[in-house]
């Protein structure tokens, strides 16, 4: 008879796993989401501005983009359809805004097929982390927990 008392491991990957890209031309709010999720165990590469992010998704191929709708050279609804070309349609995106949007911009937004969360500034960090975690199927390190 099977000893059925151990649990089934977690069939989640590690956060190490995956690379975040965020895309933010605030460098104290680009910098801070780097630092909370290079804490929670993820790899992470920043871009500055629209298009440098363009030019550097394909090259890195990140496993998911956190992205800020109001950039400079490329604004997010640019960025947003031109990843859904080519290799980058498949990519899923994390929009953070600290621009207030209505309720019909929101959904505009949210129906773009590489959406899967809009955010709006302050974003609560352990909040982030969850959400991360669930698109990216990671777990969470044990000391992390999404306490930041």
């Amino acid at each position: 008879m099977e000893d059925r008392s151990e649990q089934a491991p977690d069939a989640r990957s590690l956060p190490g796993d995956k690379l975040v890209m965020i895309v933010d031309d605030d460098d104290s709010v680009r910098e801070l989401l780097e630092f909370l999720l290079k804490k929670e165990g993820f790899r992470v590469d920043t871009s500055p501005d629209g298009e440098d992010a363009l030019k550097r998704i394909p090259e890195v191929k990140p496993d998911l983009v956190i992205l800020d709708m109001m950039l400079p050279r490329y604004g997010g609804f640019e960025i947003l359809r031109e990843l859904q070309n080519g290799e980058a349609r498949d990519i899923p995106i994390v929009i953070i805004t600290g621009r207030y949007s209505d309720s019909s911009t929101k959904a505009m937004i949210r129906q773009e097929s590489n959406v899967r969360e809009f955010l709006e500034k302050p974003v609560r960090p352990a909040m982030l982390a969850m959400l991360l975690h669930k698109l990216l199927n990671t777990r969470p390190q044990p000391s992390s927990k999404g306490g930041w």
